[in-house]
Formats: structure tokens, C-alpha cells, sequence
């Protein structure tokens, strides 16, 4: 079997950074607000995937914490390691997502905050139709990027090098809409992380719903 840790650039990015990434984007109040908008429309003990789920906060914290049942899955073992022991009232698997079995349906809700940027197009929007079939009708996706028009850009992300690929706002909007999913709302907003030499950065904040057939209102 293939080591997972190698599979993905991503893994040797996050496993260098570690607890950093959670210091340098803990005060995102959007990130926070994207959250609020779950708990306010999750049912008791919601099933949810996060997806590049870190170090386990705030999302997977914030959700385990109150009552749901979360799956984080990441591509980093240092950063499965820390959210592990951080959130223990959470399920953490190291895993590529990208490789991994989603069932059909299974899902309440699903978090992807910032993990599709070292992924290619055909690789995100191929992601974003699947964990849109993994949704139930009705069920939740909250999204967030940085919304760029970017392919295969090299560049540097808090002193490791990465290779980021993105969509303009309104193409990723459309590729939402054609996995099946409504947006709800959105929010964009200028972000800055705490180290001294970063620089603003947008931040986009899609809240989406899985459409429910007619058939079945």
C-alpha cells in the first residue's frame, strides 16, 4: 500500500507547519461565522465530514463540541496527530480525500475550509460533485477558498513552498451550482494571518445547500 504521507504535497506543507497554521488563522471571525451558520441549521447530532480537517480547530471542535458526530480526514499525519489529541470528542483518519469512499447520501453535512487549494481544476470540481452526492437532500456544504484565478501558481505559504490552483469567485459558484448544490449565502473578506510578514489575503465563504428532488417536497 501506497504511503499516504508522500501522496500529496500538501502532507509535507502541513506536517512542517503544524500548530502555526492554527495560530496564524485562529482569529478569522468569518471562519467562525461560517460555523455559527451550520449550528444554526444542523439537527442533533449531525453527521459531518471535515475535509483538511488540521488540527481540529475551530471546526471540527466547534462541531464535536456541540453534539455532532465528525469525521476529520487529512492528508498530514502530524496534523491528524494534533487534532487527534486536541479534539478527542472527534473521529480523525488520515486520509486523501480525493482517494477516499464517500457513500451516497451518508453525510449531514460537509466542511471543505481552504483544502482544495493544492488540488488541480479537474480534481476540485470532481471532489465538489462527490461530496455533493455524499450529502442527503438537503444536507449542508460549507466551502472556503481563496478565490483566485490561479493554475499550478509556485508561490510560498507562511515559509514552505506550495503550488496552488484556484477559481475566480463566480466560476467557482458555477461549478457549486453544477455538482448539485444551491448557494445560500456567501461572504468575502480580506484576511490577514498573524505572522509579521504576511499580507492580506480574500477569503471566500460559500454556504451551500444539496438541492432536494421535487419529487420528494
Amino acid at each position: 500500500m501506497a504511503d499516504e504521507q508522500h501522496e500529496s504535497p500538501a502532507a509535507a506543507v502541513f506536517d512542517a507547519l503544524g500548530s502555526e497554521y492554527e495560530k496564524a488563522f485562529a482569529s478569522s471571525e468569518a471562519h467562525r461565522a461560517s460555523l455559527d451558520w451550520l449550528l444554526e441549521r444542523l439537527a442533533p447530532g449531525s453527521r459531518v465530514l471535515d475535509v483538511g480537517s488540521g488540527t481540529g480547530r475551530p471546526t471540527a471542535a466547534v462541531l464535536a463540541g456541540a453534539g455532532h458526530r465528525v469525521l476529520g480526514v487529512d492528508v498530514s499525519p502530524v496534523m491528524v496527530e494534533i487534532a487527534s489529541r486536541q479534539v478527542p470528542e472527534a473521529e480523525f483518519r488520515r486520509k486523501d480525500i480525493r482517494r477516499m469512499t464517500l457513500e451516497d447520501g451518508s453525510l449531514d453535512a460537509v466542511c471543505v475550509y481552504f483544502a482544495l487549494l493544492q488540488m488541480s481544476r479537474t480534481e476540485q470540481s470532481e471532489l465538489l460533485r462527490r461530496l455533493a452526492r455524499a450529502l442527503r437532500p438537503g444536507g449542508l456544504l460549507a466551502l472556503a477558498t481563496v478565490p483566485l484565478d490561479v493554475e499550478e501558481f509556485d508561490g510560498v505559504f507562511m515559509g514552505q513552498p506550495v503550488r496552488v490552483t484556484s477559481f475566480a469567485a463566480e466560476d467557482l459558484i458555477a461549478l457549486v451550482h453544477e455538482a448539485g448544490l444551491t448557494v445560500q449565502s456567501k461572504e468575502s473578506v480580506m484576511f490577514t494571518p498573524t505572522p509579521p510578514d504576511a499580507r492580506p489575503e480574500p477569503h471566500l465563504f460559500l454556504h451551500c445547500r444539496r438541492e432536494v428532488p421535487e419529487s420528494s417536497v
